[in-house]
């Protein structure tokens, strides 16, 4: 049976044989086999038989996706039995028989009736057997073969990964790899180019190239700066039959950033800058900024700011603000428009993040020149002293001098001050002030022994803007004058047995003064001669001591207290 198509049949026993002497043969190549051939197995003889009639081969393959209005033509079976009567009926099994593939049982003839996309099956395998029509017994052992499908370019390579977001350092050298993209071809790449795809570069250039036979994308210039230009939108297109004319193409895009490198010192935007600073300003307090721009980004532009030299320098400090980068000002010290009108300081800015590959484009650092004008502001009165601790005797007249508080215009208007005393509503005043000299007086009689200190808020103020205060504690202390006389501690109630012997100490008694230390507390003590004197009792100066001897009253001497004279009661003998 002769076969003359693009596809064929043989015995099952050496349909492999011939499938595989199929694929490495011309197109338009006849073989001829045998019926009976049997398998060769390793280590046995192959046995041979007399063919009695056998099948012809041509080609298997179909062409994939065709699309033309007929159906397409596989190949022809023909057996040796056949003499062209009609005798013999050919029979077509496997996969897609009779769905894809249909036969003419009477000529043999195969067409496909399907458009096959060899992306979705590469091949099928059928049985072909031809039998007698009138007893339909086999004439033919049953055989196997393969139809493939053959490949045409109708897939496009594509970027299965795409679009791309990938970064490379600026500054980077000229070929440096940024990314390798692969494009796929569903096309067969045992067959001819349809799957050889080559890389070109549709959008990019000259900044950037790609390799053509791998996608490896790589920079094309040297030190691209990223402050010049920082984004770029790559294009890559992928093309099969090895880029030649009427090949499928397909593209992809590579978002390519640059990053950032300390390639940038830090620069002010002016070498001079002038700031007014009010003479009031607190201490420790912020009185201005100034920043140096870097166009670097994130670390690489973190600086720090110092004060390197000029006259402020012991006055004004400066900080760093890490979120803002700019230099904080501060006051060390208080400023007087009065003493010094103005100040100037040289700042300087520096990178604190080096790269050394960059070293060549220092110093990565700046200096400027800042003027301070110190503001005159209207202060109020100052006091001479932080605070004044006055003394007064006790008992003093009303209107006594106690003493005077000075207070000055520090300005330079050196306007006049008033003085007035910051009573409560409630509080005795003891006290007033003379508001032109600040001249404190007694206003009453004091007491040392009621209120020994007396605390007052002395307010002073301008005569031209009176809202403008300052305060001053005055503590005054009020001193003791000897006004009080001594007096018996307590009241005493002696019991002295009457066998006691004569000058024995039957008692001390003792006084008090509610006078100063310095003033009172050592007495005279002696009986009150005006009352009549007991000659049982005695009293012994200083000691306070009673003694049997005639005796009365006791007085302390300083303004002649006196006790009561000591009983006699009776007292118990002892057994």
């Amino acid at each position: 049976m002769k076969i003359t198509s693009t596809s064929c049949i043989c015995p099952v026993l050496v349909c492999l044989c011939f499938v595989q002497r199929c694929y490495g043969t011309a197109q338009h190549s006849s073989i001829k086999g045998t019926r009976n051939q049997t398998k060769h197995i390793e280590g046995e003889t192959e046995v041979h038989h007399r063919p009695k009639r056998g099948w012809v081969w041509n080609q298997f393959f179909v062409l994939e996706e065709h699309m033309g209005p007929d159906p397409q033509y596989v190949g022809k079976l023909h057996s040796n039995s056949d003499k062209g009567d009609g005798s013999v009926k050919y029979i077509l099994t496997g996969e897609g028989a009779g769905t894809i593939f249909i036969i003419d049982d009477t000529t043999g003839d195969i067409h496909s009736t399907k458009s096959l996309d060899r992306e979705q099956k590469t091949h099928y395998v059928l049985h072909a057997q031809a039998i007698d029509r009138r007893t339909n017994k086999p004439l033919e052992p049953e055989s196997e073969f393969i139809i493939k499908v053959q490949d045409i370019n109708d897939n496009a390579p594509k970027f299965t990964d795409g679009p791309y977001i990938v970064t490379v350092p600026e500054m980077s050298d000229m070929g440096t790899s940024v990314l390798q993209v692969t494009a796929t071809d569903a096309d067969d790449p045992t067959y001819g180019n349809s799957a050889r795809v080559v890389y070109s570069i549709l959008q990019g250039q000259p900044y950037f190239s790609v390799d053509p036979k791998t996608g490896v994308i790589r920079t094309a210039l040297h030190n691209m700066d990223r402050e010049a230009r920082e984004h770029y939108s790559v294009v890559i297109q992928a093309k099969d039959m090895a880029g030649q004319v009427g090949g499928l193409s397909g593209s992809t895009t590579v978002n390519i950033t640059l990053t950032d490198v300390n390639d940038n010192p830090p620069r002010f935007p002016q070498k001079h800058y002038q700031l007014y600073v009010p003479e009031s300003a607190q201490v420790g307090s912020a009185v201005g900024k100034i920043k140096a721009n870097d166009a670097d980004t994130g670390s690489n532009a973190d600086m720090t700011y110092s004060i390197i030299n000029g006259d402020g320098v012991g006055i004004f400090s400066i900080s760093t603000d890490k979120e803002t980068r700019e230099g904080i000002l501060s006051l060390k010290k208080p400023l007087n428009y009065e003493k010094k009108k103005s100040y100037t300081l040289n700042i300087e800015g520096a990178n604190t993040h080096l790269d050394f590959r960059f070293s060549h484009l220092g110093p990565f650092k700046d200096a400027t020149m800042l003027k301070i004008i110190v503001g005159d502001v209207d202060e109020p009165p100052l006091f001479s002293m932080p605070s004044y601790v006055m003394e007064v005797y006790e008992n003093a007249k009303i209107g006594t001098v106690v003493g005077t508080v000075l207070a000055q215009d520090p300005d330079s208007a050196n306007s006049l001050v008033r003085y007035f005393i910051d009573y409560n509503a409630e509080d005795d005043r003891f006290f007033n002030i003379d508001a032109n000299t600040g001249t404190i007086k007694t206003t009453k009689v004091l007491d040392r022994e009621e209120t020994p200190w007396y605390n007052i808020t002395v307010a002073a103020s301008e005569n031209d803007n009176p809202s403008l205060l300052s305060h001053v504690t005055v503590v005054i202390r009020v001193l003791d004058v000897n006004d009080n006389p001594p007096e018996l501690a307590r009241e005493y109630d002696i019991v002295v047995c009457e066998n006691s012997k004569p000058g024995q100490v039957i008692h001390t008694i003792s006084a008090t003064d509610k006078d100063d230390f310095a003033n009172g507390q050592k007495f005279n003590f002696f009986l009150d001669e005006h009352l009549s004197i007991n000659p049982n009792f005695t009293l012994k100066d200083n000691e306070a001591a009673a003694v049997p001897s005639p005796s009365g009253f006791v007085r302390a001497r300083e303004t002649g207290a006196c006790g009561p004279a000591v009983q006699k009661p009776s007292c118990p003998r002892l057994a």
